[in-house]
């Protein structure tokens, strides 16, 4: 099972976890998502290697940013 982890910013509450949590989690293929919200660490568990890209997009749309 593929991990990726990703730092997210722009997180400061439990609210804004939930919501990337949520965006990640419709990603296919993606079976969990734990985040560190004192550090930004997301780690992303799936059945296949995810693209970057999709992570991004789906942080995005939940008001958030990957740093690079």
């Amino acid at each position: 099972m593929p991990t990726a982890t990703y730092t997210v910013t722009g997180m400061t509450c439990g609210h804004c976890v939930n919501s990337v949590k949520t965006e990640i989690g419709k990603i296919g293929g993606v079976t969990s998502v734990d985040i560190d919200l004192a550090s930004g660490a997301v780690r992303v568990d799936s059945t296949a290697p995810i693209a970057d890209a999709d992570i991004s997009a789906a942080v995005d749309e939940a008001g958030y940013d990957v740093a690079v």
